[in-house]
């Protein structure tokens, strides 16, 4: 008799464990790509950045502060 409430909470304790394994697996799903954004080359040196992080000034994009501050080369 001891032996079947074993193999039970045996039984039991597998499945809880397969169970919190198998919504573990769909929480860590790959987050959603973003969107591609426009690259703009700096007026000083030529590294290409995305739009959003661009220092603009006027028509002009810089990679950096340094280089906003330098002026076109």
């Amino acid at each position: 008799m001891k032996y079947l409430v074993l193999l039970v909470v045996l039984v039991v304790a597998i499945g809880i464990w397969r169970g919190r394994r198998a919504t573990g697996a769909e929480s860590s799903s790959p987050p959603p790509l973003a969107l591609p954004q426009d690259m703009l080359a700096c007026a000083h040196c030529g590294v290409h950045v995305p739009q959003a992080e661009a220092l603009m000034v006027g028509p002009q994009a810089y990679c950096c502060a340094e280089h906003r501050r330098l002026g076109p080369a």
